[in-house]
């Protein structure tokens, strides 16, 4: 089994592992949203972990107000199965934030690579916060990290070709704590969305 949750793509199906499954900004409009939403609904299954990615993007074909309709019907999947949602966001961050209100469950902030201001407000509105491979050189980026409290930070690969053992050396030094510690509370972090 991968360590970590794989993301599945448009019209893939399940793997045996935990994986999330969600209509993408960029997906919307590629095709019927109803048939988007039959394959999104026909594939939460028992490995599914996380409803997502979902979520927003300004640089998007589809227009906001379709790409909102899409980002709310999955919030309501996600209430109503009681899965985690894992959140993509490109510059449209406080409109995001206002969606917060159609969901109880845990939201992460997917590829987060803001200033410490966003990721303040998302933290003061209960998101977690995944930082990827740009931490391992945008002095600003780990500045931000280490001002957001642990028990709300997951690291990612996203589609990037690295090692994410490397990642976790880099937060490990920048948070001043071991790698074993990284590792439990990560874990624990999980454990936490996992259980609402």
């Amino acid at each position: 089994m991968p360590n970590g949750i794989y993301n599945l793509g448009l019209q893939d199906i399940p793997p045996d592992f935990p994986y999330s499954i969600g209509i993408h900004p960029n997906d919307i409009g590629s095709g019927s949203t109803e048939d988007l939403f039959s394959w999104l609904e026909a594939n939460i299954r028992e490995n599914c972990f996380a409803i997502g990615e979902c979520g927003l993007d300004s640089g998007a074909t589809a227009d906001l107000k379709t790409q909102g309709e899409a980002f709310l019907r999955q919030l309501r999947i996600a209430e109503e199965i009681r899965k985690p949602v894992i959140i993509h966001c490109v510059r449209k961050f406080y409109e995001v934030i206002s969606f917060r209100k159609y969901t109880s469950q845990p939201m992460i902030m997917h590829g987060f690579n803001k200033k410490q201001k966003v990721a303040a407000d998302l933290l003061d509105n209960n998101f977690y916060l995944s930082f990827g491979k740009a931490v391992l050189y945008n002095l600003s980026l780990q500045d931000t990290l280490k001002a957001v409290p642990l028990h709300r930070i997951f690291l990612e690969t996203d589609d990037e070709d690295f090692d994410i053992g490397i990642l976790y050396e880099k937060v490990s030094v920048l948070r001043g704590i071991s790698l074993k510690s990284l590792n439990e509370q990560i874990r624990e972090n999980l454990e936490t969305i996992k259980n609402g």
